[in-house]
């Protein structure tokens, strides 16, 4: 008995010894982590918030330029990933699309490096801005850019477009997409609103959701090699800065800001974004780089961000070099890394690396600091499945560029395309008519993808695109090429900047006039983003506005096909012009899509997102505050100061007739914690089947602090066959219709609301008000 009672004892100490020397395998995400993190040095977790763009470790003249064909430097690449311990890179090299294959190539040889030649095997995340298709991808589905989508009001062709750029991203291998911007486009001349889903708050919020769930799969399960880890960009307040133009100071009260820009980030949030890349600007003075109150604050603390803040291009270098809150490189990453930042896009070099390991070991950046950034770049590359599968290879993705992603591109077009002017009916165009084709716009396919095409400014466009239709070869295709004269009267100068224009030869374009039937004039804009497309005037060109007139003057229809990123001017000769259509920047369908509405195949449906203005000194938004519309009381006679606009904000016409009935609310008066449906009847009254929005939109009376003359609480898209009905219900709680008190907190205040659908109107009121606490701290 002894000699078993101590052979127990003895397998039991052994038992103990074994475990004690073998360390229990971390399960979780969580364990993982920490695991990993507690092994790293200061300088391994530094090299994680570290971010390259691809042109630095290429074969080439220099970084900003390399070789062709595109080879890694593979001495470059183990400076960058051994040596320095880089986590990320981003971005294409020459500003060029690259195939799936080569993609392939580039990203696999990259982790090779980092899996297998660490010390602790961490594998790279690459990133892209892959914002209406994959951007940097040859043979990727392009579909309309967000503008053109938003005016779909569609919220299943908003999330299918992201299913299928989810899809074609990790085809090409990359697992980060850098999108989609929520951004309100709430200045009609700033350069890049045509990245936006326009100026609502609600429209971009509930768009804004479905686009995460397109990228990231409604459970946010990223690991599926089919999704992508989505970024919002740009946080917080990016788009409208005083003077319209890119990265240029914004003065927004924190009033303004929680309540117009904050939400649709909140909301995107909450739908389990993954990464938010944070604003260029300044905002009140401070860049948002630097501003400890915004990235940690509210975006980490209040918000309850969890992912990873990345920088912008060369963002915090510009605290030194252009905003000039920091007196030296060093300083500058000291303020950023300290304010929130886990991730600096450096691109070009690796002296972030140098002085934020040096910050830590003076003291000035504290190790919790790191450690918090590093520990959720760690998160995201667990959760995306990159220490399993370190790159994705394009021959397990059969559907890239296949047909029923390329005509779930087309739909998104034509759903897009907005009707905003049929005089007398001169749209659809009758079978075997005659046309002038005309404008700058007519035969190219860089005007209809805008930037981020194919490369950063959409210029590379025809490099790429030949297989898709201009607007003038859809129409040939579409109308016959014998019944097509074309005659471009103005062309852009495509090796100059993007405004810039040529070959101005109106009166050849007002000659062929003579023997067509109608003109289709395609006018607005090149493509540009960014910087590059800065202003002075957002009048459209005096060569468009010339062409237009002269064409006008022959007596025969003129149809405007508006192509821009932005609403440029038109009304010094809009009223004589029978037709008008705005696509956006529809995407390489564009053209098929433009053709088809133009033809009737298709009935218009788009929607426009924004309020195009009339003049230059009439940029004022829907959402705007009575004292906008003075002209309109009693007893003022500047009639120069109304709300002036060329079209309204949710303005779109059809070939169909609707008509709007029996709007009912469910009560006359609730209480703060009750809800209230609004339902009303849609009638297609035409004689053929058509989609059309429902807007529902409320207005508060009177407030505490002046109300919105309306603001958009619900929207659905229905279809209808000719002659069908269709009731559609919106549920309406009382946080919904909240504004930002003075307090800064969420309240709805007791009194009397209108509610209006189509031109339909009702009343309800509100018994008591409340305050939401939403809201934990005050920027």
């Amino acid at each position: 008995m002894k000699k078993i009672i101590g052979t127990c004892c003895l397998s039991i100490v052994l038992i103990f010894l074994f475990q004690a020397q073998t360390p229990i395998q971390p399960v979780t995400t969580q364990e993982k982590v920490e695991a990993l993190l507690a092994k790293m040095t200061l300088e391994e977790k530094v090299g994680q918030m570290a971010q390259v763009t691809l042109d630095v470790i290429t074969k080439g003249k220099n970084e900003y330029v390399s070789d062709e064909p595109l080879q890694l430097d593979m001495a470059l690449v183990r400076k960058a990933l051994i040596e320095y311990k880089l986590g990320s890179v981003l971005n294409t090299a020459n500003n060029r699309a690259r195939t799936p294959e080569k993609w392939h190539e580039i990203i696999s040889q990259l982790q090779d490096v980092a899996t297998k030649e660490t010390r602790l095997k961490i594998p790279v995340i690459y990133g892209v801005d892959a914002i209406h298709g994959t951007t940097y991808t040859a043979g990727a589905t392009f579909f309309p850019q967000q503008i053109g989508q938003a005016a779909t009001w569609n919220r299943a062709i908003v999330k299918k477009g992201a299913e299928i750029c989810a899809y074609e991203t990790r085809a090409s291998s990359i697992p980060w997409n850098f999108s989609p911007v929520l951004d309100l486009g709430r200045d009609a001349r700033f350069p890049r609103l045509w990245e936006t889903f326009g100026e609502d708050v609600y429209l971009t919020a509930e768009l804004g959701k479905q686009m995460i769930d397109g990228y990231e799969g409604e459970s946010n399960d990223i690991k599926n090699p089919y999704r992508v880890a989505s970024c919002l960009k740009h946080f917080l307040g990016y788009q409208v800065p005083n003077s319209g133009k890119d990265r240029t100071p914004a003065f927004i009260p924190e009033l303004e800001l929680r309540e117009r820009h904050l939400p649709a980030f909140k909301a995107a949030i909450d739908a389990g974004a993954h990464t938010v890349m944070i604003n260029s600007g300044l905002i009140n003075g401070t860049p948002v780089h630097a501003d400890y109150t915004i990235l940690t604050k509210l975006l980490k603390e209040e918000l309850g961000f969890k992912g990873v803040a990345v920088t912008d291009w060369k963002d915090i270098d510009n605290l030194y070099e252009r905003d000039k809150v920091a007196a030296t490189p060093k300083e500058a990453v000291k303020l950023a890394i300290n304010a929130g930042i886990d991730m600096s896009m450096i691109p070009y070099n690796f002296k972030f690396c140098d002085y934020l390991i040096a910050l830590v070991k003076e003291g000035e950046v504290p190790m919790s600091r790191i450690d918090d950034a590093v520990r959720r770049i760690l998160t995201l590359k667990f959760e995306l499945g990159l220490f399993e599968t370190p790159v994705t290879n394009y021959k397990d993705y059969p559907q890239f560029g296949s047909k029923a992603f390329e005509e779930s591109a087309y739909v998104a077009a034509s759903e897009s395309i907005t009707l905003l002017k049929n005089s007398n009916g001169v749209l659809p165009l009758k079978k075997g008519a005659k046309l002038l084709v005309t404008g700058p716009n007519a035969n190219s396919m860089r005007s209809l993808n805008g930037g981020w095409s194919y490369s950063w400014q959409g210029e590379k466009v025809s490099e790429f695109g030949e297989k898709y239709n201009t607007i003038l070869e859809a129409l040939q295709q579409k109308g016959g090429k014998d019944n097509i004269t074309f005659v471009q009267g103005v062309a852009y100068k495509d090796d100059g900047k993007y405004w810039e224009e040529k070959d101005v030869d109106i009166d050849a374009a007002v000659k062929a006039a003579a023997k067509v039937d109608y003109i289709i004039l395609c006018a607005g804009e090149n493509s540009y983003t960014e910087k590059p497309g800065d202003l002075h005037d957002l009048t459209l060109s005096a060569n468009q506005i010339a062409l237009a007139k002269a064409l006008v003057k022959t007596g025969k229809p003129v149809i405007l096909v508006l192509n821009e990123g932005r609403p440029r001017l038109i009304s010094s000769f809009e009223r004589d012009v029978q037709g008008v259509l705005q696509s956006y920047l529809p995407g390489n369908f564009g053209g098929d899509a433009i053709a088809d509405i133009l033809y009737g195949t298709v009935n218009p449906s788009g929607k426009l997102p924004y309020t195009y203005p009339m003049y230059a000194n009439t940029l004022v938004t829907y959402d705007h505050k009575p004292s906008e519309e003075q002209s309109k009381m009693q007893g003022v006679y500047d009639y120069e100061s109304d709300f002036a606009v060329q079209y309204p904000f949710g303005f779109g016409l059809s070939y169909t007739s609707f008509q709007y009935s029996d709007l009912q609310v469910s009560k006359s008066a609730i209480a703060a914690n009750e809800k209230i449906t609004v339902s009303v009847t849609v009638k297609n009254t035409g004689t053929r089947d058509g989609k059309e929005v429902v807007q529902l939109f409320i207005a508060d009376q009177y407030a505490s602090i002046t109300p919105d003359m309306k603001r958009l609480r619900g929207f659905e898209k229905i279809n209808l066959k000719a002659g069908e009905s269709q009731k559609v219900t919106f549920t309406i709680a009382p946080r919904d219709i909240a504004f930002v008190a003075k307090d800064l907190r969420w309240t709805v205040e007791k009194g009397d609301y209108e509610v209006s659908v189509g031109t339909l109107k009702a009343k309800f009121t509100l018994s008591e008000g409340k305050t939401f606490d939403d809201k934990a701290s005050n920027l």
